[in-house]
């Protein structure tokens, strides 16, 4: 029985592509070749080709094929591996549905993590803060993401922090005095309900140093200069406060 590249690539199931692909790596040894030249194909051919595309089709990568012979015999250890390889897979991907349903049901932003912020919360963050939650996310420890989780989740409404939000970048300034002094009352209040604030970066797991310049940096890319200002001179009206009590 003889059979040419293109009828054994049919019978296997698979491409002349693929044939001449596994001959040229080692895993399908070259056929004799008939007087006129055309590769003809035995048994022998047809039955390694098939366990070939079986295993590639379960998953197994062409070395890893190369690395079990051709010999008939069970690669039981090999199946095991890859059974182990699979089981893992198909943890994580039960975990991506899991949140992907999340992310549906709830409308949430796919940058936000979602025991982070939730959608509720998220959708009264500006895009500069959500921006910054998400440089928080990514620099911060689990002690640290929950003292701000816990912030953000217990947000209230203050006049003073709406009217930062949208400060011009050109405010003069008596309108940069006038709301760093209203605006201060409110960062003490936030101070004050989460008192681990201070601390929040301690556990980061890069260091507090980084996380540090990490959130430093992406204020002044996300906030322009009359923000940061207020930001600078509330805090030092809540450090003047505390220092005089």
């Amino acid at each position: 029985m003889a059979w040419s590249t293109r009828e054994i690539a049919e019978l296997a199931g698979t491409s002349l592509r693929a044939v001449r692909h596994y001959h040229q790596v080692g895993l399908l040894d070259e056929p004799d070749r008939r007087s006129n030249g055309y590769k003809q194909y035995g048994v022998a051919h047809l039955v390694r080709l098939v366990r070939i595309k079986r295993l590639v089709d379960l998953g197994f990568s062409l070395p890893q094929i190369a690395a079990m012979g051709d010999t008939d015999e069970h690669p039981e250890q090999a199946l095991r591996e890859l059974d182990a390889e699979l089981a893992e897979t198909i943890v994580r991907l039960q975990r991506a549905r899991d949140e992907l349903r999340e992310l549906l049901d709830t409308a949430s932003l796919t940058d936000l993590p979602p025991d982070f912020v939730s959608a509720d919360a998220a959708a009264n963050l500006t895009d500069a803060d959500r921006s910054l939650v998400v440089v928080m996310s990514r620099v911060l420890g689990p002690r640290g993401k929950q003292v701000y989780a816990d912030i953000i989740r217990e947000r209230t409404e203050d006049p003073a922090a709406a009217e930062l939000d949208n400060l011009p970048a050109d405010a003069d300034e008596p309108t940069r005095r006038d709301l760093a002094e209203r605006l201060a009352p409110y960062i003490k209040s936030v101070l004050d309900a989460h008192p681990d604030l201070t601390s929040s970066r301690a556990d980061a797991p890069r260091g507090k140093r980084f996380a540090d310049r990490a959130i430093d940096l992406a204020m002044s890319d996300l906030y322009n200069p009359a923000q940061l200002d207020v930001l600078k001179r509330s805090g030092e009206i809540v450090r003047r406060s505390a220092e005089g009590g």
